[in-house]
């Protein structure tokens, strides 16, 4: 049970998301296909919550003392991020989006679409929809590269 839920919660953690949370279920002995679901639904899970409250709390956290540079960077650097994406997008922000999160590479993800898309005050019902897409499509491209990894590597033995 711990396996599951070491994957369940991993794939929730900002950055590494199911990047992780996959290879990590399955390394700890998780079906793949458990660990997929798993995964996703670990990852969809703080979606709801950063749209809606991320940059509130940005906003809120860019005067304080302590956190103010970092919160104030993280505002300029996603505005400043989304407005580029937007600009070469133009009416093509969905399918933008759902690449920005389907293609697994750093900084790229759920987590960092949807502030993206908080931030750009997209629409929320098709900013889900294009980061859930996204998730699967991540989804696909990690268990694949993980299934090929394991196998490899039980081939090797």
């Amino acid at each position: 049970m711990l396996k599951y839920i070491l994957t369940f919660l991993i794939s929730m953690v900002p950055l590494v998301e199911l990047r992780l949370g996959i290879p990590a279920g399955v390394g700890m002995g998780v079906k793949w296909y458990y660990a997929v679901v798993i995964c996703m639904i670990g990852n969809m899970i703080p979606v709801p919550i950063i749209f809606f409250f991320a940059r509130k709390v940005l906003e809120w956290g860019k005067d304080k003392k302590y956190i103010g540079k970092f919160f104030t960077w993280c505002l300029e650097k996603g505005h400043h991020g989304g407005e580029k994406l937007k600009e070469k997008a133009g009416k093509g922000m969905f399918w933008a989006l759902l690449l920005f999160v389907g293609i697994p590479l750093p900084g790229t993800g759920a987590w960092t679409g949807t502030l993206a898309a908080s931030l750009l005050d997209l629409d929320f019902k098709k900013s889900i929809i294009a980061v859930a897409l996204g998730v699967v499509l991540a989804a696909i491209i990690i268990t694949a590269a993980t299934l090929l990894g394991f196998g490899a590597l039980s081939a090797v033995k």
